[in-house]
């Protein structure tokens, strides 16, 4: 299977960050998506605390998810939230999977796009079992299918992780307070 889109697929990108002025990246990356001519920006989840996962030697994160719409292929998805990661001072450190970082942006899922190579994922593997990435999206899609494990509620109710995030209150808009 492919994962070539049809124009305006729908996509969910988490996004995260513990290290540096966390809230102020996110912001700068969910203004870099919405300035992309191959993308529209459809919803922004509020912004949440969490505790790490995995490698839980490090500091908290913010998280948020966003949705839009892309036109072109999940790879190319991919390449441009690694650009992005890059120009926002991301080094990946092969040494340490969960480790602490500047910005991190992933792909949920892409469309109904089930698809696995050595560089892509969808829906993202881990997703389900991760509730830092799935409060946020189902504040903004509860109902939305995931290929293979079903609505974002459903997940959300079988999460095996119960570290709850915890919202950040703001008086406006996150991304847009930086």
């Amino acid at each position: 299977m492919s994962a070539t889109a049809e124009p305006g697929e729908l996509a969910a990108v988490s996004l995260g960050s513990n290290l540096g002025p966390s809230q102020a990246l996110m912001a700068r990356a969910v203004e870099n998506l919405a300035t992309l001519d191959v993308c529209q920006l459809q919803a922004v989840s509020s912004l949440y605390k969490t505790r790490p996962w995995g490698d839980v030697e490090q500091p908290d994160f913010l998280n948020a998810v966003v949705l839009l719409r892309w036109h072109g292929a999940a790879h190319a998805l991919l390449q441009q939230l690694q650009s992005i990661e890059r120009q926002l001072g991301r080094l990946r450190d092969k040494k340490r999977r969960w480790g602490p970082r500047v910005i991190d942006l992933d792909i949920l899922c892409f469309g109904n796009a089930q698809y696995a190579d050595s560089d892509l994922t969808l829906p993202h593997p881990r997703m389900a079992q991760r509730r830092f990435v799935l409060v946020p999206l189902a504040e903004l899609a509860p109902d939305l299918q995931i290929p293979g494990y079903g609505s974002v509620a459903s997940l959300l109710a079988q999460c095996p992780d119960q570290d709850e995030p915890v919202p950040v209150r703001n008086q406006e808009p996150w991304y847009e307070q930086v």
